[in-house]
């Protein structure tokens, strides 16, 4: 009996590996949830290590906005305290309160889509899928907050609705380090690739500099 067979792979192993390569002409960075109510003092559900993350979301999206990628922001809404997700969660991101609007550490650009999401998926009841199929995007790279609820949520109906998802590690964070490291193990396992910052950085910028 070959070694193989005498030892199993662990269940999660038995996988393929989504190709990372990417073309920016059809590539979409999603930032999920850099809004105040989660990140900024004053909101009521902040995830204060969640700031380390300003720096480099802004620099992929720089890169982003350079290469021509489409750059898609995000923002948790709620239209009243009855929504259903108030079942598990306290109230927050209420309708046109200060609390849904992107931090102003970040810098969304002019062509930029900025969209409300209804729950922890940016699928869920949005146009983001009609919006990316419009804009002819086959790949998207996801980041933002947190890695283990809305980002985890985000990334599978990505991968259901046929997109290669990739996940720069820099540019998500969970609401611990074992949560954090739970999703990302899982995402590389059943859902897309996660990678570095700067190879993605460096794919980017070739591309400009072709």
């Amino acid at each position: 009996m070959s070694d193989e067979l005498a030892t199993p792979r662990p269940f999660s192993e038995h996988r393929q590996a989504i190709e990372a390569r990417f073309d920016p002409a059809t590539t979409a960075v999603i930032v999920v949830d850099m809004i105040n109510e989660f990140l900024e003092d004053g909101g009521l559900m902040v995830l204060e290590s969640g700031r380390a993350l300003y720096g480099p979301i802004q620099r992929l999206v720089n890169a982003a906005h350079a290469a021509g990628s489409r750059v898609i922001w995000l923002r948790d809404e709620h239209d009243d305290v009855t929504d259903p997700e108030f079942r598990k969660r306290i109230v927050h991101c209420l309708k046109g309160t200060w609390g849904t609007q992107v931090v102003d550490a970040l810098r969304p650009g002019p062509d930029d889509v900025i969209m409300p999401k209804h729950t922890y998926s940016g699928f869920f009841r949005t146009p983001l899928h009609a919006t990316l199929q419009q804009f002819g995007v086959r790949t998207l790279i996801i980041t933002g907050v947190v890695t283990n609820i809305c980002v985890r949520s985000t990334t599978h109906d990505a991968f259901f609705l046929g997109y290669d998802v990739l996940v720069p590690e820099a540019c998500v964070g969970a609401t611990s380090e074992r949560e954090q490291a739970s999703s990302l193990y899982d995402i590389d396992t059943h859902y897309g690739a996660v990678v570095e910052l700067e190879w993605v950085l460096q794919q980017l910028t070739r591309t400009e500099e072709a």
